[in-house]
């Protein structure tokens, strides 16, 4: 049997993680979110993903399994896919960061992903969407021209509870072909 004593040092390491975790540095951070400089003062340990739907008040970028496996919390990152449950808002400071909100080129039209999503169907509930889409809008910009194999690999990385992932896919396909169709460059 354990007796009391042995557990003192037990007690005195919660009660000093305890502390730590009450005294959590504060550090001010500037991110460049959608277009626009964004300073707060911070937790050291404050995720991305808290900073921007908490802070910032940007809830299109979803918090689904907090372990970067699902990619609903897939937000951009020097234009790049990144996981936002996995990313503290001090290692943003001075990184262009896209949210889903910062896709289209203005608050009223949609961006060739999300138009592909409406056209294609590739949206149930909608939880799964803004990863799906930052990641796609990622893709396209270095494989404008997609074939099917491509776009299924792409959306490998995300999880959608709702679909067979067909319609996902089919958005993909779309999108790329919009984005021909409007011009943009590769």
């Amino acid at each position: 049997m354990t007796e009391l004593s042995d557990l003192s040092p037990l007690r005195a390491g919660a009660a000093a993680l305890a502390d730590n975790l009450l005294t959590d540095e504060l550090h001010e951070v500037t991110v460049n979110v959608n277009g626009a400089a964004h300073t707060r003062t911070v937790p050291a340990r404050r995720l991305l993903s808290d900073f921007l739907r908490h802070d910032l008040r940007l809830t299109g970028t979803h918090v689904g399994c907090e372990h970067g496996v699902c990619g609903a919390c897939t937000v951009l990152v020097d234009g790049a896919p990144a996981r936002a449950c996995l990313m503290f808002a001090v290692q943003a400071q001075s990184h262009e960061v896209t949210t889903v909100e910062g896709l289209g080129s203005s608050a009223d039209s949609m961006n060739h992903v999300q138009q592909a999503f409406a056209e294609c169907h590739g949206l149930q509930c909608g939880f799964c969407t803004p990863g799906f889409i930052t990641t796609i809008t990622s893709f396209l910009e270095e494989n404008p021209d997609p074939t099917e194999e491509e776009a299924r690999e792409v959306v490998s990385g995300n999880l959608c509870r709702c679909t067979g992932y067909q319609n996902i896919v089919k958005s993909v396909l779309r999108a790329a072909e919009l984005k021909r169709e409007a011009g943009e460059p590769a």
